[in-house]
């Protein structure tokens, strides 16, 4: 997830009441429920963050709140330090079901290293059964079937950084040949 920023880190930390750790875990909030916006003020400081297009959180003004009227709001757009990779198209037959990512993290088949996978392919899944999990920031979001059908195919591999929006699993939905 990439913090977009202007004022540097150690300007910062001079902001009363601004703590990084507490912007990540909004950040990680925002992802883990999909929100595209956030604001927030308290006394005179005032942060709003927006999720960009490919879901990477930009902070959009973190400044004290201004003292009159003329003040502007700071824009915080520079670029990432590295470009986002696009996701992948998701290489399963057309009548498939694909499950995404919701968050920026780490993918993984399993609740522990030495745990067998929650699923495989050919298994018979339910919807809202946990199927992997996505870890954002020290953080492990269990991701849910969105239908009930037979895995089909897995389309990351396990311990894999993975984007919002990325294809996880594709599920043939009951019914389908």
């Amino acid at each position: 997830m990439a913090l977009k920023k202007k004022i540097p880190n150690d300007k910062l930390a001079g902001l009363p009441g601004l703590d990084l750790g507490e912007i990540e875990r909004v950040l990680a909030f925002m992802c883990q429920h999909n929100l595209e916006q956030f604001e927030f003020s308290l006394g005179d400081l005032h942060i709003a963050l927006k999720r960009g297009a490919t879901g990477a959180a930009q902070t959009l003004a973190a400044r004290p709140a201004p003292a009159t009227a003329a003040a502007g709001p700071g824009q915080l757009n520079e670029p990432a330090a590295a470009p986002s990779k696009p996701a992948p198209a998701a290489p399963s037959a057309p009548e498939d079901h694909v499950v995404k990512s919701p968050i920026v993290g780490t993918f993984y088949t399993s609740p522990s290293p030495d745990a067998p996978s929650f699923v495989k392919v050919g298994d018979h899944v339910s919807k809202g059964q946990v199927i992997c999990i996505v870890e954002a920031m020290k953080l492990m979001n269990e991701i849910e079937a969105d239908v009930t059908g037979t895995l089909t195919r897995v389309l990351v591999e396990n311990n894999q950084p993975v984007e919002y929006g990325q294809p996880l699993f594709a599920i043939r939905p009951n019914g389908k040949a």
